[in-house]
């Protein structure tokens, strides 16, 4: 069986996690790797380990022990729902899953800013994954203001290729990659 994985890409709120776990659900073999889920938990249950400042080294080790027993301990694909934006670990980490016998599927969520700055004002999503910032509409702000230096996915970087625009969009795709891990 040739294993996926599928990497989303984008900023908060463009719909990364509804679209993991929708295809999750769609998709029994798979699993969603969150880091959100990483630092709710660290954040909840040991605080005291969360660095102030830096690296979130704790929760990137937990990431990582999760994604290597899902490749080494089973036959699942794997869906890896953080926002992927910096091309250079993007690259590094689609390397890593080739290397391991992984065929690759990226997901570029495309989604106008405006709708952003609607969902984070809408939705009350809880902050406990934060760290160095307080409240979404920074995370939003910050991510608007790297956007120009940050060079966005493209369809040479991994085996398959998806952008997302808009939500009418996410079915679609999600019955594409489904028939992808499927087949």
């Amino acid at each position: 069986m040739n294993r996926y994985v599928v990497m989303t890409v984008g900023m908060t709120h463009s719909g990364k996690s509804t679209f993991a776990r929708m295809l999750e659900e769609t998709v029994k073999n798979t699993v969603v790797v969150d880091q959100d889920d990483q630092a709710a938990f660290l954040n909840t249950h040991y605080s005291r380990l969360v660095p102030e400042d830096g690296p979130n080294t704790i929760k990137h080790s937990m990431t990582k022990m999760i994604v290597d027993y899902v490749i080494e301990e089973t036959d699942l694909h794997l869906i890896i729902c953080n926002s992927n934006r910096n091309p250079k670990a993007r690259k590094a980490l689609l390397d890593e899953f080739k290397r391991k016998g992984f065929s690759t599927i990226l997901v570029n969520f495309d989604v106008p800013f405006i709708l952003l700055e609607k969902r984070v004002a809408d939705r009350k999503r809880d902050s406990s994954v934060l760290r160095t910032v307080s409240s979404f509409a920074e995370v939003l702000k910050r991510q608007q203001e790297e956007s120009p230096h940050i060079q966005p996915p493209s369809d040479e970087e991994a085996d398959h290729f998806f952008t997302i625009k808009k939500e009418g969009e996410v079915m679609d795709v999600t019955r594409r990659i489904a028939d992808l891990l499927s087949s």
